[in-house]
């Protein structure tokens, strides 16, 4: 009888282990220097723009006083049109050029900054949307305070940055249209396929999120941007890469439809996470071009 006890203890000191391990991984996760983020996206694209752009850096310090590093890059153009771009996990504020070029040929000023824990800032856990939405509100009331004559301002995802550009929606930001790249809509559910795929039971992404809620004080019910959009009236155009298989296509789609209001939706064939904009450059670039054409004109889309 001892043994068959004994059995257990250990099966269950195997599986607890297992979900921490997990969560640990999740919430963490390694990160990306400026360095390798800069290296990457010069190997996929050119970025020798960037090198020559006019630049202005600062630090925000956010709602619980933790500080995010901030940088505006400036249109060659004088303009008073404003974009924050958010980039994806593990990246940092780099991974925002391949959309902050689309921006500055559109006459906006572009700006990019690095996620809590990501970049320059200092280590912090990714809770997927909870502290990073409230971030990205105080990163909209701070571009608004700093150029008081900004006449448009919008906000441009990708993957964790797209998610938590449809999670800010729940405090009704001043901001006049989202663009999402490859958001998750649910995170427990996007983990729950991801474990399946690794022929891995799922009901250990809910033991992980027992051990969040236990040792992190964050839960997958607050990790769900499709919550944000019940009241929303902003624009919003999501993208995402239909070979995808990381975060499914399905989350845009899923999103897209409790939609309210001025939305488009566009699959981009051939494109795996996060990389539409580099597989359909121009056809990217042009999809933006005609939303932001239709946001401003007040024309109803189809």
């Amino acid at each position: 009888m001892k043994y068959v006890i004994l059995a257990i203890i250990i099966i269950a000191a195997i599986i607890a282990g297992a979900g921490l391990l997990m969560a640990s991984y999740v919430l963490h996760g390694k990160r990306q220097t400026l360095e390798e983020a800069g290296g990457w996206q010069a190997d996929h694209y050119d970025i020798s723009w960037y090198d020559v752009i006019e630049k202005k850096s600062y630090i925000l310090k956010s709602f619980d006083g933790y500080e995010l590093h901030v940088e505006l890059l400036l249109n060659k153009k004088p303009s008073d049109d404003y974009v924050i771009v958010t980039h994806g996990f593990t990246d940092n504020r780099l991974g925002a050029l391949k959309y902050a070029r689309i921006y500055l040929d559109l006459g906006y000023n572009v700006v990019i900054y690095d996620l809590r824990g990501h970049g320059e800032n200092e280590p912090s856990i990714c809770t997927y949307t909870i502290r990073e939405r409230k971030d990205l509100r105080d990163l909209i009331k701070d571009t608004r305070r700093r150029h008081p004559d900004l006449r448009r301002l919008g906000i441009h995802g990708e993957s964790l940055g797209a998610a938590t550009s449809i999670a800010v929606l729940n405090y009704q930001p001043d901001i006049d249209f989202v663009v999402s790249d490859c958001a998750f809509s649910d995170l427990r559910n996007v983990l729950k396929e991801a474990v399946k795929a690794m022929h891995l039971p799922e009901q250990l992404v809910d033991l992980a999120g027992f051990f969040m809620k236990l040792r992190y004080k964050v839960s997958f019910d607050d990790m769900r941007p499709i919550d944000s959009l019940a009241r929303n009236r902003i624009p919003i155009m999501f993208m995402h890469g239909q070979d995808d298989s990381l975060i499914s296509p399905m989350n845009s789609a899923d999103m897209y439809q409790v939609t309210e209001g001025l939305k488009e939706l566009h699959f981009f064939p051939g494109a795996p996470h996060a990389e539409s904009v580099l597989v359909s450059p121009e056809s990217y670039a042009d999809m933006v071009k005609e939303f932001l054409k239709v946001v401003y004109s007040g024309e109803d889309r189809k």
